[in-house]
């Protein structure tokens, strides 16, 4: 018994992770290129499952199968990767089905955390009535109108007026206390 738990607390040797990992690179590579249809973001790809294999090559198990590891690693990095572009490249329609729309290479600056702070937004959330805050909070949290509805039992187009209500108030309290500059990012 005391011997199967020493065999479980070693390690694979930097060395033989190391030789073992090259035996499986053109596979990796293979599964990098089959991935990203494109030669460099391959490259990308394998480098960044490398740098996390040899990162975390403590945590590798050495009586499992060390290719499964690394195609899981590479998996996962290029999901991340995947969704973060993503991320990038949308924007929120703001309608009821919440559809993404690609914005493609469009930037737009935010100068709203040069006019004015998150404290002082939120001190100016903080003091609408509470129909309207509830309703705004969530929506700014990320639920979708009809989320919020079912939330607050109350119908759809009741947590749309309280939300267009709320902006409308924080619009009026930005412009009073900084002017009309600040006031278009809420």
């Amino acid at each position: 018994m005391l011997i199967v738990k020493a065999n479980i607390m070693e390690k694979m040797c930097p060395t033989e992770f190391n030789q073992q990992f090259s035996k499986i690179e053109s596979i990796l590579i293979a599964f990098a290129m089959n991935l990203t249809k494109d030669r460099e973001e391959a490259n990308d790809l394998f480098q960044d499952t490398a740098y996390k294999a040899f990162k975390y090559r403590n945590l590798y198990k050495p009586d499992t199968n060390l290719k499964a590891w690394l195609i899981t690693i590479m998996k996962n990095t290029f999901i991340n990767n995947y969704r973060s572009k993503k991320r990038k490249s949308c924007i929120n329609d703001q309608t009821d089905s919440g559809f993404y729309i690609n914005s493609g290479d469009v930037t737009v600056e935010n100068e709203g955390p040069s006019k004015i702070t998150i404290d002082e937004l939120e001190a100016m959330v903080g003091q609408l009535d509470e129909i309207f805050r509830i309703p705004f909070w969530l929506r700014f949290q990320g639920y979708k109108y009809d989320e919020i509805a079912e939330i607050l039992d109350v119908p759809l187009g009741t947590v749309k007026s309280r939300i267009h209500f709320a902006r409308q108030q924080l619009k009026k309290a930005v412009k009073a206390n900084f002017g009309v500059s600040a006031m278009s990012e809420i």
